[in-house]
């Protein structure tokens, strides 16, 4: 009877070692608030994944910059020091100048248009994302982008010698384009940062002037529609191929639904923030003619920087993306 427990006990613990064994724990670092719609599509994407197989993979999401900041999510990944990550493309843009393709002031600037963009985008980053041990899962943009300022500004002159925040290589050359001080600031630094009078204009979607409670400090965002920047779920490729094929479908599954959830979610958000930040006491216009003009040839200007750099790549992809 004693030898009996006894081998109940060892095959219980044993039973559960093995189901511990049988989990796997993943990491996935995010730069923007728990709030932010990003991070709740993140959070609904571990949550899909743990459903579909069955607790066998968990991914815990840390938002806010909380495990890695914005600019060293990307490393970390690649080193596997997470297994997945939240990144904004446009942040790497000096690493690769097709990462920042989607940060080009009004190449694309519908969501029509960046759907366009990223499909002529997305074969070029699975490329280089492969060449770096790591995966596309998928790709949102965020609501277009508009200008943050502290005054009515009816022409790019009235934006010289303001502090500026960049965020990325584009927005810091818009910034010198125009003439304002680019600080180089990121997302969970930009409430202080304004507190502070570090910055005192930026240009970013009405999540990001919501979510940082800009209005609490600047109240005229002008909806220039520039661009909708991209955040890309990447994955470190070795602990993909460490998991069995259910589970590495259940991940692409998940993934595709975030994506189509994500885009959604973006143009529904992009009509809310607009509300909330007006019920905020923000003033919303658009561009003035002579802005408008101005913002146009810092495109141009951009763009064809960005041709020049990019090289055979970049005349590629800005090819295939106007064919379509």
């Amino acid at each position: 009877m004693r030898f009996d427990r006894a081998l109940l006990t060892s095959a219980l613990c044993l039973g559960l070692v093995q189901a511990a064994a049988a989990q796997t724990k993943w990491d996935l670092p995010a730069a923007y608030p728990a709030t932010n719609f990003h991070t709740e599509n993140l959070v609904q994407f571990a949550g899909d994944v743990d459903k579909a197989t069955g607790g066998k993979l968990k991914i815990t999401v840390h938002a806010n910059a909380s495990l890695f900041k914005a600019p060293e999510i990307k490393r970390a990944v690649q080193g596997g020091q997470a297994q997945l990550g939240e990144i904004l493309l446009a942040n790497f843009q000096n690493e690769w100048q097709v990462f920042g393709a989607d940060g080009l002031p009004f190449l694309a600037d519908s969501y029509d248009d960046s759907a366009k963009l990223y499909k002529a985008q997305k074969p070029l980053l699975e490329k280089k994302l492969g060449d770096q041990g790591m995966m596309l899962l998928y790709a949102v943009p965020w609501p277009p982008q508009g200008i943050y300022v502290k005054k009515p500004i009816t022409s790019a002159a009235d934006l010289k010698g303001i502090k500026w925040r960049a965020y990325s290589p584009a927005t810091a050359r818009i910034a010198e384009l125009v003439g304002a001080q680019p600080v180089t600031v990121q997302a969970a630094e930009l409430s202080q940062a304004m507190a502070t009078g570090v910055v005192e204009s930026y240009m970013s979607s009405g999540a990001t002037g919501y979510d940082t409670k800009t209005y609490e400090h600047i109240k005229y965002w002008v909806d220039t529609q520039a661009w909708l920047p991209k955040n890309a779920v990447i994955m470190n490729k070795a602990a993909y191929d460490a998991l069995d094929k259910p589970t590495q479908a259940a991940l692409l599954k998940a993934a595709a639904d975030a994506e189509t959830r994500g885009w959604a979610l973006s143009k529904q958000k992009n009509g809310e923030y607009i509300d909330l930040l007006k019920k905020a006491g923000m003033t919303i216009a658009p561009p003035a003619p002579q802005l408008k003009a101005d913002l146009k040839k810092v495109g141009d200007t951009m763009l064809k920087e960005w041709l020049d750099k990019a090289g055979p790549e970049g005349k590629q992809l800005v090819d295939a993306y106007r064919a379509k």
